[in-house]
């Protein structure tokens, strides 16, 4: 009898038998270890959760009052006979890579992850392991992010020109992740942050959770509208065309997205400009990361996962497709990328800021 995985692809999510827990599940089970607090990995209504301590206080914050345990990366948890272990996985903060160990055999889940260090997650870690299970959101050789010095760079010039034409500038990524990562990049001496509510709220989660972020100034409907628009404004995809965002006009509207590479993406979000920056590995990050592991074979999640499992399997991997119900990005394409390469579109679910960051 041929000997049965230790992890499976259900209808529920990624599930371990033998310990009797899921990975990001996206029905409601009994135990369910996390791999980040983004919502298409991080769901209500599990009776317990086992997350990286930096995602606690988001997670609290997202999903209520959980029944929540939390661990340091390489601390270990054992459930009938399975180590479980986290690993940071450089995606946002408090993200873990998740290894599990039975009996001599090894298996590592990364939820989402990128290999670049933006200077504020804990940087990716590479864990060896027989069986890797990997995204594979920006799986095509077109994606390839520029090193984000040179992305802040023209951020930060793009903000001081505004400001000396008269434009307030706004500037959109994702709540958890892209919207701390730019805070910690911009050049405070041209102006305050100011944010908006879920993006305050994500920032007070982590900061009591001892993350230490530069200041910001949570937007109100008393906040002025002349003072606002001497500093930046970081908002969420989901204030885009709102009057909430078109009060602070005229201004200039940035959008921050891998996605921003693809023709034609800038003009699909009405934006002024577009900035190239993900939170996800590009083309060589994948390759590196999953290079690194060792693995034995490589399951590929969500994103270009036929292209990517037919190159990976050329190049003398065993890789296979699986479904699973993970967003991937809050604000995927619906067009193909650049060289006519297919884009496979995935779920998306409603909510405060959808899916995974960009």
């Amino acid at each position: 009898m041929a000997k049965k995985n230790l992890l499976e692809f259900t209808d529920r999510g990624i599930y371990c038998a033998q310990g009797n827990f899921y990975i990001d599940p996206w029905l409601p089970v009994d135990y369910a270890v996390i791999t980040h607090a983004h919502s298409d990995h991080a769901r209500i209504g599990n009776k317990r959760y086992l997350a990286h301590h930096y995602s606690a206080q988001v997670l609290r914050y997202r999903l209520g009052e959980i029944q929540l345990q939390t661990v340091e990366y390489g601390e270990t948890v054992t459930k009938n006979g399975v180590s479980i272990s986290l690993f940071p996985a450089g995606h946002v903060i408090g993200s873990a890579q998740v290894r599990l160990s039975y009996q001599g055999e090894v298996w590592v889940v990364s939820g989402d992850y990128k290999v670049a260090d933006d200077g504020i997650s804990t940087p990716f870690e590479p864990v060896h392991c027989h069986h890797f299970i990997s995204e594979c959101t920006f799986g095509m050789p077109v994606y390839k992010w520029k090193p984000q010095a040179e992305v802040f760079a023209e951020m930060n010039n793009w903000w001081r020109h505004n400001r000396a034409n008269g434009l307030a500038t706004v500037i959109v990524g994702y709540s958890l992740g892209k919207a701390q990562r730019i805070l910690q990049n911009l050049d405070l001496s041209t102006g305050k942050v100011y944010t908006h509510g879920v993006i305050e709220n994500t920032n007070e989660a982590l900061r009591r959770n001892g993350i230490q972020l530069n200041p910001t100034e949570r937007i109100t409907p008393l906040t002025s509208k002349d003072e606002v628009r001497k500093g930046i404004i970081l908002a969420p995809p989901s204030a885009v065309g709102t009057p909430w965002m078109r009060r602070f006009g005229p201004y200039d509207f940035g959008y921050c997205s891998g996605w921003m590479s693809i023709r034609g993406a800038k003009k699909r979000r009405a934006a002024d400009r577009g900035f190239v920056l993900s939170d996800h590995a590009d083309w060589d990050g994948l390759l590196s990361a999953i290079n690194a592991t060792g693995c034995e074979t490589v399951y590929l999640t969500h994103g270009y996962t036929a292209s990517f499992s037919r190159y990976l399997s050329e190049i003398g991997f065993d890789a296979r497709e699986v479904y699973t119900l993970f967003g991937g990005e809050e604000d995927a394409p619906t067009q193909a990328p650049p060289e006519g390469e297919a884009f496979e579109v995935l779920p998306l679910y409603n909510g405060e800021d959808l899916g995974g960051a960009s």
